[in-house]
């Protein structure tokens, strides 16, 4: 019997399919990972790119509903997102924060249970290190997932990241005993 559970659910799961957002406003990466036997299994994984012409809630709803499109096509049993980074530009801090927002909405509407992670969880998750950087981080997401190349841009290797965290998160990975 396989040994993973995700919140929601009563029991042992034989499987569990995460979705994984880095969210923002231009670019969102997004990551389908089918986590079995203790296994991680990509299913998918790409970006979701908006146009600097269109309006915030023009941007917003095309994240939306990309990421509705995704929770469709792969039935995720939850959705996994990044925390917001906090840094010395408020108005890019407020732009992630919205289109995290749109991500966390568009989970709960599909009823998915939803799972937050700060940049350190999923570098300490990933890599063993919190303050790894980037490369690193892609280097471990291309090796752990067994991909040929780590994926373009860092938004999607990020959101790969966020998955392989909640995966080993959901199994009791971390979890206080």
């Amino acid at each position: 019997m396989l040994s993973v559970e995700y919140r929601g659910v009563e029991g042992w799961c034989e499987f569990m399919i995460i979705m994984g957002v880095d969210p923002g406003t231009a670019i969102t990466g997004y990551g389908l990972v089918k986590v079995e036997n203790n296994r991680h299994i990509v299913l998918g994984y790409g970006a979701i790119r908006t146009s600097a012409q269109q309006s915030t809630a023009g941007r917003l709803e095309t994240i939306y509903s990309e990421l509705k499109n995704l929770i469709t096509e792969f039935r995720p049993d939850c959705l996994a997102v990044e925390e917001l980074f906090f840094n010395k530009n408020v108005a890019s801090a407020l732009a992630v924060g919205q289109a995290r927002g749109v991500a966390i909405l568009a989970g709960a509407h599909a009823g998915l249970p939803v799972a937050e992670y700060t940049p350190l969880q999923v570098k300490m998750a990933v890599t063993g290190y919190g303050r790894a950087s980037k490369e690193q981080v892609a280097y471990m997401v291309k090796t752990l997932l067994g991909l040929r190349e780590a994926p373009k841009p860092d938004d999607v290797t990020d959101a790969l990241a966020i998955c392989v965290c909640h995966g080993y998160n959901a199994n009791n990975w971390g979890r206080a005993k």
